[in-house]
């Protein structure tokens, strides 16, 4: 219980901020792999997203520049609203800094869990259904927590990073370090070796493995039960942003109903 209320407090540690962002990432992996079986698209891959506003700018597709540019503007969306609601939250002194942006994932899950066959039929101006807006949104929001709560070193809805890190420290622990003089040479004094970091390497595994191992789950449970399977996702990351705001009951009172 103890290690919930940490995962989302203000103070960090690299041993929650790695708890934090690996659980993120399996719920991501989820969401990402159940939404391409509803939507056929994978709402976290910004990358694949901008290629295809270009593609669609070229070609003079206006649906294909539409798609691209509304699952950016959500994806871009909800990143500002998590760092809005970061930096709020730290100018109120409350202890469940990081609490917010989950507890707003979770609400939006939630109603996507339930309904989501339904907001696959609202359509919007960027020519996609609702539903691909919310999803990029949501990665978006909760991309920006791992990245908050890391310092900018944990993405969580994104693995192109992480497969980067993971090949180079890879790189680096077959690399051969010979010091040895050669043909009499003399070595040189200020030649330093190259060493792996082990605690990187550990990380982006993780978070790969998290991701595809959610993605699998996720895919699975959209295959079989549909979009119910998101509700116990969403009830995870209510349950991690409800107990450490119990803790800033005192203030909370203090912000809503002015101290009464």
């Amino acid at each position: 219980m103890r290690r919930l209320l940490h995962l989302t407090h203000r103070h960090r540690s690299p041993a929650t901020n790695q708890a934090l962002g690996l659980l993120l990432a399996f719920n991501a992996g989820a969401v990402n792999a159940g939404g391409f079986l509803v939507l056929q698209r994978y709402t976290s891959h910004m990358t694949g997203f901008a290629s295809q506003l270009a593609d669609g700018a070229v070609l003079g597709q206006t649906t294909l520049v539409l798609n691209a540019l509304g699952a950016i503007l959500a994806f871009l969306a909800g990143a500002a609203v998590c760092a809005l609601l970061v930096h709020w939250a730290r100018q109120q002194h409350l202890r469940c800094v990081y609490a917010l942006p989950l507890l707003l994932e979770a609400a939006l899950l939630f109603p996507f869990g339930l309904m989501g066959a339904i907001t696959l039929g609202w359509h919007t101006p960027f020519a996609v259904p609702l539903t691909v807006l919310l999803l990029s949104f949501i990665m978006g929001l909760q991309n920006a927590v791992g990245s908050k709560t890391s310092g900018g070193r944990i993405r969580t809805t994104h693995m192109t990073g992480n497969i980067t890190d993971l090949g180079m420290e890879l790189g680096k622990m077959l690399y051969w370090n010979r010091q040895a003089a050669r043909h009499g040479a003399v070595p040189d004094a200020t030649a330093v070796g190259v060493h792996h970091n082990r605690q990187r390497a550990a990380m982006a595994a993780g978070l790969l493995g998290s991701f595809v191992l959610g993605g699998f789950v996720g895919a699975l449970g959209f295959q079989r039960v549909g979009f119910i399977c998101v509700v116990p996702l969403a009830a995870l990351l209510f349950a991690l942003s409800v107990m450490p705001m119990r803790r800033d009951w005192a203030r909370w009172r203090a912000i809503v109903w002015g101290g009464s």
